[in-house]
């Protein structure tokens, strides 16, 4: 599978890069960045970190705003950042025009429903297809972490429950953690998933927990000022889902801090340190 290099920008001694590329898992033009830190051109292979983003966002969101090039060339990871949902002129988007379904908020998941089953199917991509094109472009080895904010975060948490032995490492940063039960969630699950809500389940971080087939330690940071805390986040379901399965999970309350980059770029230093911990030991 080809790729289309469409910029390159010099940093912390490594490179920042995105490219385009044809996805047949999403049937459309799909762009990615990645970040190959200077021990890239050392030889060998890295492990690789992969940041999902929240709605409304791009690949571009995290690797402008969030300052993680400067750790990820100290720890020697590779960063890799998906778009959030597949794009183009073929590829529906919500029917009202609003932000929160559609193109920027493909939920990480695979629909099942017209006329979302066509392209909506990024769980199967952020898994296999675009893992499969990076460590066959780049200096990249099977070594995954995966992490991600908001709607990327309930995206990180369900791509590690749901597939034990994929990745070493996970974390997010305030995760949409129990959709099932939030406007959001039941927005989008009702659209791509249908109205059988015991479908909704194998999508869902607190209904995964308790079957997962691994117990990857969960890093959680969330902050006490975010205005989504109560009404969509929900991180006391994710805490008691944890506790009562026997789950390793480190939640931790943020005071002060917003839904923003300023609180992710403020933490992401720590959670590239927890990533590289698992990734190279």
């Amino acid at each position: 599978m080809s790729l289309e290099n469409i910029s390159c920008q010099k940093s912390f001694g490594g490179w920042h890069k995105r490219y385009r590329h044809r996805s047949e898992v999403l049937g459309c033009d799909m762009v990615f960045a990645v970040y190959l830190p200077p021990q890239a051109e050392q030889g060998g292979k890295l492990p690789v970190l992969y940041w999902l983003s929240g709605l409304t966002c791009t690949d571009e969101n995290f690797m402008q705003k969030a300052g993680a090039q400067r750790m990820a060339a100290e720890l020697g990871l590779i960063i890799v950042a998906p778009d959030t949902s597949p794009r183009g002129a073929d590829v529906p988007g919500d029917p009202d025009g609003a932000w929160d379904f559609g193109l920027g908020a493909g939920f990480y998941l695979n629909a099942t429903q017209d006329p979302w089953a066509r392209h909506y199917r990024m769980h199967d991509y952020v898994v296999q297809e675009l893992p499969t094109l990076v460590e066959a472009h780049f200096p990249a080895s099977d070594k995954r972490g995966i992490s991600g904010h908001s709607m990327g975060g309930h995206g990180a948490l369900v791509c590690a429950l749901r597939n034990p032995g994929r990745y070493r490492s996970v974390s997010a940063f305030s995760p949409i953690n129990n959709p099932m039960d939030c406007p959001w969630g039941q927005k989008a699950f009702s659209r791509y998933l249908g109205e059988d809500r015991s479908k909704w389940r194998e999508w869902d971080a607190c209904a995964l927990i308790a079957e997962a087939g691994e117990k990857l330690p969960l890093l959680v940071d969330q902050g006490d000022r975010d205005d989504f805390l109560a009404n969509q986040l929900k991180p006391e379901a994710l805490q008691q889902a944890a506790k009562a399965a026997g789950h390793p999970l480190e939640l931790r309350l943020q005071p002060g801090y917003d839904h923003s980059y300023f609180f992710i770029a403020s933490f992401i230093g720590e959670h590239l340190q927890h990533h590289a911990r698992a990734l190279n030991a």
